[in-house]
């Protein structure tokens, strides 16, 4: 006896529900998912967005793609990886966040179809409502395909029978990308800038736990500059901010018309420190007002 094609979609339906993944969760907050290439990348990129996300009582998580096992300049292997994850976590537990790093070898990650399924799942699981990742030109392998993998999975995430264990999400969530200076084939160009001067100091702090990279230097660090960490944790702080903050200032300063046309002249101009993103033409197109909705920062 055959079996008529609309029960067997009525029984996956069943078992497989399609997630409702609007503006915003069930419990009114937003849901924030950031891909970064290793465990620091997001933290850099949008430290601040997050912490004012999760102040405000949203849910934000960074994924690190690789586990960074090879970030270093005298230590690799799984001893380095449990560091940089132990590292992710502090970072998190100070901006009031998640974290999951992902166990494939730093300098290894490929745009495999086993890939872009663990993507598809990451982001279905979380509901996210937004996607951040690095854009696809950039100097890195690992950032360039983790690009590419949160890219390939902007439409799947809609689609009910790829990957049909985890429920698909009803409504695509709008990707965007951090910021990067590489100018070909396009440059960088911010859609979105928010002051990060009530939270510096939190972002500040979080860079701080990733003592491997930020005070050791990674992969290109050294025995003497790891002979100069600052020895209590205000003196790494006052590094930190030293270090970050003309940076984080240059941000500002080259988008202060989007700076004024979110937060209006007065504010606008009276912002010291800046994180932007750029919209990625993939996944949900968002106006002015859903924009201010994803970023409710701007009646501050």
């Amino acid at each position: 006896m055959k079996c008529k094609w609309w029960i067997v979609l009525v029984a996956l339906g069943a078992l497989f529900p399609l997630a409702e993944a609007g503006a915003q969760d069930s419990d009114g907050k937003l849901r924030i998912i950031c891909f970064g290439a290793h465990p620091d990348d997001c933290e850099y990129q949008v430290g601040g967005m997050a912490a004012k996300w999760a102040a405000a009582g949203h849910k934000v998580k960074f994924i690190s793609t690789t586990n960074g096992d090879i970030g270093h300049f005298h230590m690799s292997g799984g001893p380095l990886a449990q560091r940089r994850t132990a590292e992710a976590q502090e970072a998190a537990r100070i901006l009031g966040i998640e974290t999951e790093v992902l166990d494939i070898h730093d300098g290894e990650l490929m745009p495999t179809l086993e890939n872009r399924k663990k993507f598809v799942r990451l982001i279905r699981q979380w509901k996210a409502d937004l996607v951040m990742t690095h854009r696809p030109n950039d100097y890195h392998p690992d950032h360039r395909y983790t690009s590419v993998l949160v890219m390939d999975s902007a439409y799947m995430v809609t689609v009910p029978f790829f990957c049909p264990d985890v429920p698909a999400l009803k409504r695509n969530p709008v990707f965007m990308y951090f910021r990067d200076r590489f100018q070909k084939p396009t440059p960088f160009e911010a859609d979105i800038a928010v002051a990060i001067d009530d939270v510096w100091d939190k972002k500040c702090r979080a860079m701080c736990a990733l003592v491997s990279q930020f005070f050791e230097g990674g992969v290109h660090g050294s025995h003497e500059r790891v002979s100069r960490i600052p020895k209590t944790a205000q003196e790494r702080l006052e590094y930190a901010k030293n270090r970050r903050g003309p940076g984080h200032q240059r941000t500002a300063d080259d988008h202060r018309d989007l700076l004024v046309k979110f937060y209006g002249p007065e504010s606008g101009q009276a912002v010291k420190y800046a994180e932007v993103l750029e919209i990625c033409e993939y996944g949900r197109r968002p106006n002015e007002a859903e924009l201010k909705k994803l970023f409710p920062f701007f009646s501050e």
